[in-house]
């Protein structure tokens, strides 16, 4: 059966955040997988966070057919996270994503700028549905370690894609996170590839290698690695050997 267990925001000046936390809301709840396999799970834990809403947090076994077929790459559609708030139930990251932009829109998810609010939509809503080979070559798993991990050739026009993104966007706005000081929806979008990079030793250039360790040190990140590195669950096709 799913646990439970509730979540708290911390402050957001802590991370990058000005938000306040509004009131808690018992009919909140975020439906998860596993904390080290799942990249969707981390995505919408963080908007969340991000976002100051309290929650209480629902997990599913990897051991439930469903939660393994997304883990894998098998599900036809990603139900996991699935947000539940209020009567509203969302399950796609990038509509949970502008659901708590409408909720809260004082928190930054999305800048307040309209041209800076459509690229940081663009960028997330390409993180959100593009990326295959990235996904498939390089799973997420925050307990392994693969150093001098010969990249795929199929993932490597993916990894210069993100590259891109990340320069361009710490270029344009200034970091140390992508849309400037404010921590954004794309933050938590592009969070799970910042840990395939560190998983798979992947080279990049030394600002995006700063925006990575930038990532790293918010403590929603810290709190989210060491649930990871608890879990007793290990997925055989998710933990590779090399």
């Amino acid at each position: 059966m799913p646990s439970a267990t509730v979540s708290k925001p911390r402050r957001a000046a802590a991370s990058g955040g000005r938000a306040r936390v509004p009131a808690a809301s018992t009919t909140t709840t975020l439906t998860l997988s596993s904390r080290n396999y799942s990249s969707w799970s981390l995505r919408g834990w963080l908007l969340v966070r991000f976002a100051g809403l309290p929650f209480t947090e629902v997990m599913v076994s990897p051991d439930d057919a469903d939660a393994r077929k997304e883990l894998l790459l098998l599900a036809p559609s990603i139900r996991v996270p699935c947000l539940e708030h209020d009567g509203a139930k969302v399950w796609n990251t990038m509509a949970i994503a502008v659901y708590l932009h409408e909720l809260h829109p004082e928190t930054g998810l999305l800048p307040a700028d309209r041209l800076a609010r459509a690229h940081c939509l663009a960028v997330c809503g390409e993180m959100n549905s593009g990326f295959a080979n990235l996904r498939s070559s390089l799973p997420v798993n925050l307990k392994g370690r693969f150093p001098k991990h010969k990249v795929w050739a199929g993932a490597q026009p993916d990894i210069d894609r993100v590259i891109d993104i990340w320069t361009d966007c710490l270029a344009t706005y200034g970091g140390p996170f992508l849309f400037g000081k404010q921590r954004s929806a794309a933050d938590a979008m592009f969070a799970p590839v910042v840990t395939r990079f560190i998983t798979y030793d992947v080279k990049v250039p030394a600002v995006c290698a700063e925006y990575g360790k930038t990532i790293m040190a918010m403590p929603e990140m810290k709190e989210w690695v060491a649930a990871a590195k608890l879990e007793p669950d290990e997925i055989e096709e998710l933990d590779m050997d090399f």
